[in-house]
């Protein structure tokens, strides 16, 4: 039997000086290691330094490679919700960070574990992980308040929602895509809670993974984003959410003084419409 197509994203904002390698890491691997069709987008948002133009260097050297660009900073989940617009190519659509803390074989571990599950997520924090260079003592503490919030709201037993290496089969994507509405780093808890509200199977899996210098998120800012973002996809999915409309332009001035993606608006199980 045939591996199945992969379609891999990788989001980037200002990676110029980090994502080369990571690409040419991918590119080569999946070539030499992996029998089915693989195809890596680089989906760039917002970019204003050269990795644009990094990216191009690459996709000389590797037909498998190519991208997206667009111009606003749509955020690492905006990048990832028009990323996923491409799942009908393939059989098996995910996503890395463009740092390179999931190396290429790691994430392959994680492909061929997809078996009977629906999306296989690569987790830090189960025994078996294999930590190369942990995060800073206030990052861990930040991610394990985080689990504990998102825990409390959506009761899924993920015990790393934040790793940023998933990958799922395309009827997943396909069927929770008019569903995904969150453009900031909490995109991942929007997308498992989708998918556990369509009743797809998750599996959790340790992977490997070394915590990169040179991250462009302010802790503080970024924590205060994700948690009003994982409070609005548990109102979205409430009774009273209409109710809540008029509070829509605070929501709006909130996400713009922290500097933040604004959220799309969608109705949480409608394919068309807007609000």
């Amino acid at each position: 039997m045939p591996e199945p197509s992969l379609l891999l994203l990788i989001p980037a904002y200002n990676e110029e000086a980090r994502i080369e390698p990571v690409l040419r890491e991918f590119a080569a691997f999946f070539q030499k290691n992996y029998a089915g069709k693989f195809q890596l987008v680089v989906v760039l948002n917002g970019c204003r330094d050269n990795t644009l133009g990094v990216v191009q260097r690459v996709e000389k050297d590797f037909f498998s490679i190519s991208h997206l660009d667009f111009a606003a900073p749509i955020g690492k989940g905006g990048a990832l919700i028009e990323g996923l617009r491409l799942a009908p190519l393939a059989d098996l659509i995910g996503y890395v960070d463009a740092d390179g803390a999931t190396p290429a074989h790691a994430y392959l571990d994680l492909v061929k574990k997809i078996g009977t599950a629906d999306c296989v997520v690569g987790s830090r924090w189960l025994p078996g992980a294999v930590i190369h260079q942990s995060q800073t003592g206030d990052r861990q503490f930040a991610s394990r308040v985080f689990h504990f919030i998102v825990q409390t709201l959506f009761w899924m037993n993920i015990r790393d929602t934040q790793c940023g290496a998933k990958v799922m089969k395309r009827v997943v994507a396909e069927k929770i895509h008019p569903t995904l509405c969150i453009a900031d780093m909490a995109f991942d808890i929007n997308l498992l809670y989708s998918m556990k509200r369509a009743g797809f199977k998750i599996l959790e899996v340790p992977t490997e993974w070394t915590d990169k210098t040179g991250s462009k998120v302010a802790l503080a800012r970024s924590s205060l984003t994700m948690f009003l973002s994982v409070v609005r996809v548990r109102l979205i999915y409430s009774p009273f959410y209409k109710l809540l409309r008029p509070l829509r332009p605070l929501e709006g001035w909130i996400y713009t003084k922290l500097r933040a993606p604004q959220p799309l608006r969608r109705l949480p199980d409608d394919k068309t419409k807007t609000v």
